[in-house]
């Protein structure tokens, strides 16, 4: 492996705990009600959309129509949204921490998020502007898992693919990161995160 100098986190699920549940479980108490609005109603591709770019007016007054029995579930999404994030995933925070103020790893941030939305996460998360640069797929107007946006990140950073690391929670992503020449990280929790970091970059993480 060549010498690592950059390093590329997907946000929601890494650093940020993001989950539709924390609306809609006062809505829906009922597990299979839940799960059935999500399958066929607010489905995970709906708001990819968002992600790539779609108003969420346009996006809500759209499903509204079609479903106007769930008109107040369906307001509820953005209406709510903020309620939908959990916090800060602190322990990969603090490996962030560690990587910004003991390494020289270029940062960079590659997200699917909505351009109406992620300003209100960069208002509530101070770690959001440790990031050299962040590629947010609302702005571009794309999103992952298309090659497209991988690119535009490479060639606006001047990164080196095959000397940066990539880390997902949607394994999906990785695929084109893969691709590409990245090294990739399928993050599922952050102690599995960090020592595969450190096998990576041949160190600790801890302070």
């Amino acid at each position: 492996m060549k010498e690592i100098d950059t390093i590329v986190f997907d946000l929601g699920g890494v650093l940020i705990d993001w989950n539709p549940d924390y609306v809609y479980r006062d809505i829906f108490p009922n597990e299979e009600e839940r799960q059935w609005f999500y399958q066929n109603v607010c489905t995970p591709d709906w708001n990819e959309q968002q992600d790539a770019g779609r108003s969420l007016s346009l996006a809500t007054e759209e499903l509204v129509a079609k479903y106007p029995e769930h008109e107040k579930n369906i307001r509820a999404y953005y209406e709510r949204w903020q309620e939908m994030l959990g916090g800060p995933i602190h322990e990969t925070v603090e490996i962030l921490r560690h990587l910004k103020h003991h390494t020289g790893i270029r940062l960079y941030a590659l997200t699917n998020w909505s351009a109406e939305t992620f300003p209100v996460a960069l208002d509530l998360y101070e770690f959001l502007h440790w990031f050299e640069g962040r590629v947010v797929s609302g702005e571009e107007k794309t999103r992952k898992p298309f090659r497209e946006i991988y690119a535009r990140l490479i060639e606006r950073f001047k990164i080196v693919p095959e000397r940066a690391i990539y880390i997902d929670d949607n394994y999906r992503n990785l695929i084109p990161a893969k691709e590409l020449g990245f090294h990739v990280i399928h993050f599922q929790k952050p102690q599995q995160f960090k020592q595969e970091l450190e096998g990576m970059l041949k160190t600790s993480l801890s302070r």
